[in-house]
């Protein structure tokens, strides 16, 4: 079938045998906590096609203000280097006809050389929702899709709660993929709307309906049963050439397939080039940089692209992975943008300590007694509630300690304290007092803060910034205090983890002890002065 879309907007890395379909935009806008604006939008736009995904559908112009107003922003200040700008919308309305129904007119105002007309599949939602008969949803199918390829534009159709209504009645469900094609349909994509799929009925309901239709399909696919991602992929299995996601996941209830790991499985293990060459390098970073639009925190354990995805803990495996990385990783991180990373606890051995100096620039060499100090020094501190492994700028002073036989030392502490007071009227103040040495000088200083750990910050900061202006730069980003487990309430011990930034990384500090104000100094202590490692300051004492 041909399509009526110019070769200057087809993507210009692949041919058009696959498709990558993004739909973050509009369909997983609708996460809850998700609120895009329309300058999100166009910033969200810009990653994806930086990455390279064929399709990216950027709402539904004449829905609402915001959409119709991406649109138009869209086509003026992005200048598209790989994806197609897709318009959505819905079949004309019964009765009515396509070229004068107001919601059609509003997609091909919208300008966008894509369209995607979302269509009743389930005959039960046909009656009940469009309150209209099966064979007029035939043919408001029909009528909108030779429309709008009358008018130039290229076509998709989404069949909504296809696989439920193929259940229900799957001679009607297949009479809409046939309308839908033999009008002119570009794809026919099957939505798994209400998520309730499992790979092996995605598969063979793909493979009977291509087998059926001689449509080309493609794949739409919920999270409801977490198996969004698989699913997508079954369908690729039985014919689908259209795959449509969303970046990180995002979408109603649980969310929808996964655009990165998708790309990631064709690309890595079905070896279809579906991005432009270089672009699976950039995965994590986009991932990332996309989390950080929506205002959404990054998951740590997300397929190919999470912080933890490469990280290794257990001894047994750090060893497996000192002799051969891929004994233990089914890809090399650096094709997807990620880094191994090695975790220090107290399920730490030789080689996870060994690994652990190399990432961090520390050769260990062949002192095997040192390793062994290392390895028991974290497991005597872990015991006690410390943890390293989502510490690493404290484990590095530790390391460093055993390494050079002294402990780095910017500063020498006589004393700090730390006041709440709560006043009648119902206000609080909080002050602390700091009493340390640095280069030969006893300095004494006060501050208050928001807080007793936040008044603690300003007066070590107020002590040592004027000698160590380098200080200037370190902002507290993150602050979690836990309860261990061991004694009853107020008398059980506290962890506390610290991050920091200099504006160039960040890095996490931990410190222990039966009250977190004293908890949250020794992690600030730690901060503090890898802070100043960081920056190259030698120590002054």
């Amino acid at each position: 079938m041909t399509d009526a879309t110019d070769e200057n907007h087809r993507p210009s890395h692949v041919d058009d045998a696959f498709h990558v379909f993004d739909t973050t935009l509009r369909d997983g806008a609708q996460r809850e906590g998700i609120n895009l604006t329309v300058a999100d939008k166009l910033a969200i736009a810009r990653h994806l096609d930086d990455f390279g995904v064929g399709f990216i559908e950027g709402g539904w112009p004449g829905a609402n203000p915001r959409d119709t107003e991406f649109f138009a922003r869209a086509q003026q200040e992005i200048a598209f280097k790989h994806a197609q700008l897709v318009a959505f919308g819905a079949t004309r309305r019964a009765g009515a006809k396509a070229s004068e129904d107001p919601q059609v007119k509003a997609l091909l105002d919208a300008g966008a050389p894509v369209i995607t007309l979302v269509a009743k599949s389930h005959d039960r939602h046909v009656e009940l929702a469009l309150r209209t008969t099966l064979d007029e949803n035939l043919e408001m199918v029909r009528d909108t899709v030779s429309y709008l390829r009358s008018q130039g534009r290229r076509v998709f159709v989404d069949c909504e709660h296809f696989f439920d209504g193929y259940r229900a009645n799957p001679q009607y469900a297949k009479s809409v993929v046939r309308a839908a094609w033999e009008a002119g349909a570009d794809v026919v994509v099957l939505c798994d709307t209400n998520g309730g799929m499992l790979p092996a009925q995605v598969q063979a309901v793909v493979a009977t309906v291509l087998a059926d239709t001689g449509a080309r399909l493609g794949i739409h696919a919920q999270d409801d049963t977490g198996c969004a991602v698989a699913n997508t992929l079954a369908a690729v299995d039985a014919g689908a050439t259209h795959v449509q996601c969303t970046a990180n996941g995002y979408g109603e209830r649980v969310g929808n397939s996964n655009l990165f790991p998708v790309v990631a499985a064709l690309e890595l293990k079905y070896g279809k080039k579906v991005l432009p060459e270089g672009a699976l390098s950039e995965m994590t970073r986009i991932s990332h940089a996309i989390a950080e639009v929506v205002n959404l925190t990054p998951s740590t354990h997300e397929p190919y692209v999470g912080v933890s995805a490469f990280a290794h803990k257990a001894g047994l495996h750090a060893s497996a992975i000192k002799v051969d990385p891929d004994l233990y990783q089914h890809i090399d991180p650096e094709q997807v943008g990620n880094t191994m990373r090695m975790l220090v606890s107290d399920m730490a051995g030789r080689a996870s300590i060994e690994l652990k100096g190399k990432e961090l620039g520390i050769d260990l060499g062949d002192d095997r007694e040192l390793v062994g100090r290392v390895v028991e020094r974290v497991k005597e501190r872990e015991l006690k509630g410390y943890t390293y492994e989502a510490a690493d700028a404290s484990f590095e002073l530790l390391l460093r300690a055993e390494v050079e036989g002294r402990v780095r030392k910017y500063f020498e502490v006589e004393s700090w304290r730390a006041i709440v007071e709560d006043r009648p009227d119902g206000s609080h103040a909080n002050e602390a007092t700091v009493k340390l040495f640095a280069k030969g000088e006893r300095i004494v200083a006060t501050a208050e803060g928001n807080g007793p750990v936040n008044a603690l910050d300003r007066a070590l900061r107020v002590a040592l910034e004027k000698i160590y202006p380098q200080l200037a730069k370190l902002d507290l980003v993150d602050y979690k205090v836990r309860i261990l487990e061991g004694k009853h309430g107020t008398q059980s011990t506290t962890r506390v983890l610290i991050s920091t930034s200099d504006g160039a990384g960040e890095w996490s500090t931990v410190g222990v002890a039966e009250n977190v104000i004293a908890a949250s100094w020794q992690a600030l202590e730690d901060a503090y002065t890898y802070g100043l490692l960081r920056a190259g300051v030698e120590p002054a004492q």
